[in-house]
């Protein structure tokens, strides 16, 4: 072996050699277990010849110790891989990724064995570019101007899914007369974006696993974009239903794939902050959509488009500015790069070297090469995932197959209990947090309405207000006088939508500064079982305002949705979080279009029930957070998520 490989100087301790003789022995039987194996593996050559050199290093006396070497065929293997062969097959090395794992740390623990140098400057040691696991090349590149940017574009995407799917719910009471809805049609409106995103989830998920984060959120905002200009130029009640179901298809994609995007970005340490933070600017935007509404919808302006046969209202305006979010940031992606670790599970160690050092050298303001990444370890699920999806690749129905396979493991052995449990979790959230939202600007217009009729002497539920102040649209119709179809919402539905935006910004702010330090399942059933609780209140409680910040306090229930997504990208591997969050809101959504219609359908019948289900929903939720695995685990110090090794390799 060349002296320039050899990484320790041996003149100074005579007994290395058989201290390094018992590790690669140890090794060498370890390496039999991985001969079995029949998984073809795309290893790096550099891996391969730096184990080697490892190996060799210390053995200098193998011709006259024969304890010492590895074995023939081992250093055969490593010696004939010929110069920049990238893909590596069974037949050159035989459990390559088990052999890389069992060397790198087996010739590391030997030598930190090694005794003191009895006489200091006699031991040379140069340095060695090992492997290096990915988070541990993701801490590197440090926290600053990039992640700011990221999050702040991050939080934005979400604040466009939320003024897409719930701005409805403002749109509603002010345009029944130009669309002709009914109590039901109100219902289908509000859920039918909800049922796009359903319809859309599996779909998003698989592209966003394969294809990649990015390149998945960029069209599918652009197109979210196109779709919401056209549903404000119609007059069709169908019309305007199928378009806001295309507006649910296409922001879906984003919806879930920005939270893998999002914690891609960031070690195990400053994840779950990460996505709060962006929760937080999340419900900033989200203080926009009353305060717009307020601002463009309040007014009575009115002007014809002759050639459309509509009369353009300021609730068709207030749709489009709802879509302005989705082009910021469509735009803004074009700055950021794709999920460092979606390119490193495609096998492509050089762009993820290049796109870690770029977010090195923003963040430092240092050159980008001072960022010294030699190679870096994959996991083991994702060599095993893009193995059998190459496969897959090359039969017929190829993407059908592909989606099974990518979706299958989230229902199967360990993945299937926190799959069950995240969708049932999101499922009930949902219920309450978008199901009784969309009705939210409705019902505080017949409570302001309801008093206002009183005199004052108003004391009454939630429920008989609602009750009292039914609206018949037929009648408004056929009515003489025309102004009776310039419906306007009361300011105080404007006032409380405020307020709730605000506690939503200062409870995400909480939980961002407190989640790593009480944990998910604290958060988790606090907000579920306070919120249940409050639902069940507001049944009881006559006193106006009092009643109204009680529904408040119950649709926060929704602060619980970014924490659920957070424990589901720390349970599953890289491969499979894109899918499984998108999995699990699309129980969310679900729970949205049963929420919505639920309330559609009782809320003028039985509005009692309506607000008992949701809130006995909720308290399950809160009880059910208990069974989520590791969700106490709390980040302290140095966490590494689980890499290529013997072990994870032998539970496949």
């Amino acid at each position: 072996v060349p002296r320039k490989h050899r990484f320790i100087h041996t003149s100074g301790h005579p007994h290395i050699n058989d201290t390094f003789a018992k590790k690669i022995s140890s090794v060498a039987r370890d390496l039999e277990l991985c001969n079995d194996n029949r998984l073809k593996l795309r290893v790096s050559v550099n891996k391969i010849h730096k184990v080697c050199n490892m190996g060799n290093s210390a053995c200098e006396n193998e011709g006259q110790d024969p304890e010492c070497g590895v074995s023939e065929r081992t250093n055969r293997t490593c010696d004939e891989v010929p110069v920049g062969q990238e893909s590596v097959s069974r037949s050159h090395l035989e459990g390559s990724a088990c052999e890389l794992k069992i060397a790198t740390k087996s010739a590391a623990g030997a030598q930190a064995q090694l005794p003191p140098d009895p006489e200091p400057g006699r031991t040379e040691v140069k340095s060695l570019d090992r492997p290096m696991a990915f988070e541990d090349a993701l801490t590197k590149t440090t926290f600053g101007k990039f992640n700011c940017f990221l999050i702040f574009v991050c939080g934005m995407n979400l604040a466009a899914v939320l003024l897409e799917t719930l701005g409805i719910s403002f749109v509603n009471p002010v345009a029944q007369c130009d669309l002709e809805l009914t109590n039901s049609d109100k219902g289908v409106l509000s859920a039918i974006a909800f049922v796009g995103m359903i319809i859309s989830s599996h779909l998003w998920g698989f592209l966003a696993d394969t294809m990649g984060r990015r390149a998945v959120i960029m069209p599918s905002l652009f197109a979210t974009f196109i779709t919401t200009v056209l549903s404000s130029l119609t007059n069709n009640f169908w019309v305007f239903a199928i378009l806001r179901f295309l507006t649910g298809f296409f922001i879906s994609g984003s919806s879930a794939t920005v939270y893998a995007y999002l914690g891609e970005f960031h070690n195990i340490k400053t994840r779950s902050r990460a996505i709060m933070a962006a929760s937080t600017i999340f419900g900033l935007g989200g203080m926009l959509m009353p305060a717009v509404a307020w601002l463009v919808m309040n007014n009575t302006w009115a002007f014809d488009i002759p050639f459309l046969g509509i009369t353009y209202k300021p609730w068709r305006l207030f749709l489009v500015v709802c879509g302005l979010p989705d082009i910021f940031c469509a735009l803004s992606l074009f700055m950021l790069p794709e999920s460092p670790k979606f390119v490193l599970s495609q096998g492509r160690q050089t762009d993820t070297i290049k796109i870690l050092q770029g977010i090195y050298g923003i963040n430092t303001g240092q050159e980008r090469e001072t960022l010294k990444i030699s190679s870096i370890i994959e996991e083991y699920e994702s060599l095993a995932s893009r193995k059998h999806n190459e496969q897959n690749m090359k039969g017929s129905f190829r993407v059908l197959k592909s989606m099974y396979n990518q979706t299958a493991p989230l229902f199967m052995g360990e993945h299937l209990r926190k799959t069950m449990i995240a969708c049932t979790l999101q499922f009930g959230i949902f219920v309450s947090s978008n199901g009784m939202y969309m009705f939210f600007p409705d019902i505080l217009n017949r409570v302001a309405t309801h008093m206002e009729k009183s005199g004052g002497n108003y004391s009454a539920t939630i429920c008989d207000a609602v009750i009292n102040t039914k609206v018949d649209i037929k009648e408004i119709l056929n009515s003489s006088d025309s102004s009776s179809c310039d419906l306007k919402l009361d300011i105080s539905a404007f006032e409380h939508s405020l307020v709730l935006e605000v506690l939503y910004a200062v409870g995400f702010v909480i939980i961002g500064i407190t989640i790593n330090a009480v944990g998910k399942l604290a958060i988790l059933v606090f907000v579920l079982m306070g919120c249940g609780l409050c639902a069940i209140a507001t049944l009881f409680t006559t006193i106006p305002l009092l009643s109204i910040y009680l529904y408040v306090i119950l649709l926060m229930c929704g602060l619980a949705v970014t924490v659920v997504n957070a424990a589901t990208v720390d349970l599953f591997p890289t491969h499979l979080r894109a899918m499984s969050v998108c999995i699990s809101l699309m129980m969310g959504r679900l729970g949205s279009v049963f929420g919505s219609n639920l309330v559609a359908a009782m809320l003028e019948i039985n509005c009692e029930a309506t607000f008992l289900i949701s809130g006995i929903s909720l308290i399950l939720c809160g009880v059910l957070s208990f069974f989520i695995p590791n969700v106490q685990v709390r980040p302290h110090g140095r966490v590494r998520e689980e890499r290529l090794s013997i072990s994870s390799y032998g539970r496949q």
